[in-house]
């Protein structure tokens, strides 16, 4: 009879501490760093600051690309009027033209990946300031980035812009 008032204390035990869990519920939070990277004043700006910073040296390597390109359409039209030296001269000048250009664009796109990467970790330390101030102001006690499956119900991520777009 001991052993039946055992287990029945037992269940009585575990279905109190259930209910009490299930009372205190977990508040989490999502957001999307994507969105926030794509959509915040903040990351506009730097992409702003990008094409400004780099927007010059792409227009002068696309001007250095069709004037090279041109070059080799006009070499292969005079081709069968030129003499083999010529040809042979030309051709080489290009063929100089063409790697200095692609050591200038390899350039280019290094230091362009370089300033996005410096824009963009700004951008980032600023968000999970923002993210960590509503953390603590609004009591979560998770907050999640970049999950598969979310529902809007806890989908921050309008709040993180918000808050960004609001920062001076």
């Amino acid at each position: 009879m001991s052993k039946l008032l055992q287990s029945v204390a037992l269940a009585a035990s575990m279905v109190v501490a259930t209910s009490a869990v299930q009372a205190q519920e977990l508040k989490i939070g999502y957001v999307n760093s994507e969105a926030v990277l794509r959509e915040s004043n903040l990351a506009k700006l730097a992409q702003a600051k990008l094409e400004a910073e780099f927007g010059k040296r792409e227009k002068d390597l696309k001007d250095q690309e069709s004037k090279l390109r041109a070059a080799a359409e006009k070499l292969e039209k005079d081709a069968p009027t030129l003499s083999e030296a010529e040809r042979g001269r030309r051709s080489r000048d290009i063929g100089e033209k063409d790697r200095d250009l692609q050591r200038k664009k390899r350039e280019w796109q290094e230091d362009l990946t370089q300033r996005r990467n410096e824009e963009l970790a700004a951008v980032v330390e600023k968000a999970n300031k923002v993210i960590k101030q509503i953390f603590d102001t609004e009591k979560y006690d998770l907050i999640l980035q970049d999950a598969i499956h979310f529902s809007p119900r806890v989908d921050i991520t309008k709040k993180v812009i918000d808050a960004l777009n609001a920062q001076k």
